[in-house]
């Protein structure tokens, strides 16, 4: 039984092989799925994602009006569908596992949707950019997608928590997969579209062709190749793939769901910091980089210098994971960026025109507006967002795990479905109004988006906006969800204790499950019950 349930936490009993056993080096994944998992985190990243928004507003032509009505109805539907599928996913029992099943299902209409998705420009070739045939399709494409990715999304996160029962391995699985995932390409079709969109950008290439049907052509066929390639690299994972914690025997009810998520205070609190977190109003990098300093690869070249810092980053992870708590390693991964965007605009607003918010002053361009000096800044900043990357990518998914973990310690069965959508709602319901404020901003400030596709430049003041809006506005407006880790207290004897508990019964239920025994199966599931 779940012993801070019984007992005072501080009076339990455990040997010291047990205490130890959440800092063994155990292995359960094998080295074919160790392989698959690499391959699927690299697929997760082997896309054009970066350049979505640019996509669906420069190269589609969706007017900002409508997508800032989109983003308000899909975030609705996205908070409503979570609660539905996050219950039926819990509620799943198969002999694939709980999981896997709609990993596999949903491969290919996953697969087709996205395919229509970067069809769009060849599609509606022509048309203005309030039509509202290509509106209705784009809302319609999206809704659907936001169902499945739901699902799939769910899927995702409880696979990983599952994959593996030991906290180490989990690290190791993660440390291993961004580790090469990250050497060896995972942002190759990013960088090649980048290279292209400069080159179309500056007249480089396509002289014979307009600048309209280059970026089409280049969106086009980049989308559906990465498309096709995470497609197969993701399916043979979820085909070979194995879910090593058992689930309870009996599947939990709603209530019981709900109950696990409020009584679940790690997650609470990661969920709480979420919610103030996601009322960050952002723009994005690529914009600033293309609008503005027309030079879209100094996303690689403000790169270059940390390149070699970026599999080195990992090897500390393990010594880190041992020295400090979650809650400081946590704190210093999440937080670390918005202290370095807020350098970066203090070092760009040098030499600003104040009384034209961006224009220049006494005959020189602000610094935000030029290339050499901001790219310096930002290979700096690359090369101390670097040093946290192992850090940041390891911690942030393994905070979920041990919140996972705790919730089948505190109750004796897992909701992965129902937790992660209180995480995922907590945080949309957040990100709906900062995204329709984000995307009315843009139009508010009379951003051009027909500028990009015919070559003109933005006004000064837009050029502004578009850089605080990537650097300090952001780090401002969710500075708050920082507030509740400093009472996450999953750390030191807690941990140990909780999961040497873990040990001990889930091998008993492990015993049972597998003789078949039907009064072995009782106890079992009897241990499994919190009264």
């Amino acid at each position: 039984m779940a012993k801070e349930n019984k007992t005072n936490l501080q009076e339990t009993e455990f040997t010291e092989e047990q205490l130890n056993y959440v800092y063994e080096n155990r292995r359960y994944v094998g080295r074919k799925e160790t392989i698959g998992f690499i391959m699927w985190d690299a697929a997760q990243s082997f896309n054009i994602n970066l350049y979505s928004g640019r996509f669906i507003t420069n190269v589609v032509g969706v007017d900002l009006g409508l997508q800032a009505i989109l983003g308000v109805i899909n975030g609705v539907w996205d908070v409503v569908n979570d609660i539905f599928f996050g219950t039926i996913v819990d509620k799943t029992r198969t002999r694939w596992g709980k999981f896997r099943p709609y990993l596999l299902a949903l491969a290919i209409p996953g697969f087709i949707l996205t395919c229509l998705y970067w069809l769009m420009p060849l599609m509606f070739e022509g048309r203005s950019d309030v039509d509202m045939t290509k509106f209705i399709f784009y809302c319609l494409l999206t809704i659907i997608r936001e169902g499945v990715g739901t699902f799939q999304g769910i899927a995702r996160t409880g696979l990983m928590s599952t994959i593996t029962p030991h906290p180490v391995d989990r690290t190791r699985l993660i440390t291993l997969a961004n580790f090469a995932s990250g050497t060896f390409g995972e942002k190759l079709p990013e960088q090649i579209t980048t290279v292209i969109l400069d080159l179309i950008d500056n007249n480089k290439i396509g002289k014979t062709k307009t600048k309209a049907s280059m970026y089409r052509t280049t969106f086009v066929g980049m989308g559906l190749f990465t498309t096709l390639v995470s497609s197969l690299m993701s399916f043979w994972f979820f085909f070979i793939s194995k879910e090593r914690v058992i689930q309870s025997i009996e599947s939990p009810s709603v209530m019981d769901g709900v109950r696990s998520i409020l009584n679940n205070k790690p997650m609470l609190l990661v969920t709480l910091s979420e919610f103030l977190g996601g009322f960050s109003i952002g723009g994005s990098k690529s914009d600033y980089y293309i609008d503005v300093l027309h030079f879209a690869s100094m996303t690689m070249i403000a790169g270059i210098p940390a390149a070699p810092i970026s599999p080195v980053s990992y090897s500390y992870v393990p010594w880190l994971r041992r020295k400090y708590s979650t809650r400081s390693l946590y704190i210093v991964a999440k937080y670390i960026d918005p202290i370095l965007k807020t350098g970066v605009f203090l070092f760009g607003i040098i030499g600003m025109n104040w009384k034209t918010f961006g224009g220049i002053s006494r005959g020189v361009k602000p610094m935000y507006q030029r290339i050499v000096p901001m790219g310096i800044a930002m290979a700096i900043w690359e090369v101390i967002w670097t040093l946290f990357l192992g850090l940041r990518t390891v911690i942030t998914t393994e905070v979920y795990n041990e919140c996972m973990d705790y919730c089948e310690w505190k109750n004796g069965y897992r909701t992965e479905g129902m937790t992660s959508v209180a995480k995922g709602l907590a945080t949309k319901v957040a990100t709906i109004g900062s995204g329709f404020i984000s995307t009315v901003f843009k139009k508010l400030v009379n951003y051009d988006t027909s500028a990009y596709m015919e070559g003109r430049e933005q006004p000064d003041k837009v050029k502004f906006y578009l850089f605080a809006m990537f650097t300090i506005v952001p780090s401002i407006t969710g500075a708050l969800g920082i507030i509740p880790l400093f009472f996450y207290d999953l750390t030191g004897k807690k941990k140990e204790a909780m999961y040497a508990d873990l040990l001990a019964r889930r091998a008993e239920v492990s015993t049972a499950v597998g003789s078949g025994d039907a009064d072995a199966l009782a106890k079992a599931a009897e241990l499994q019950r919190i009264e």
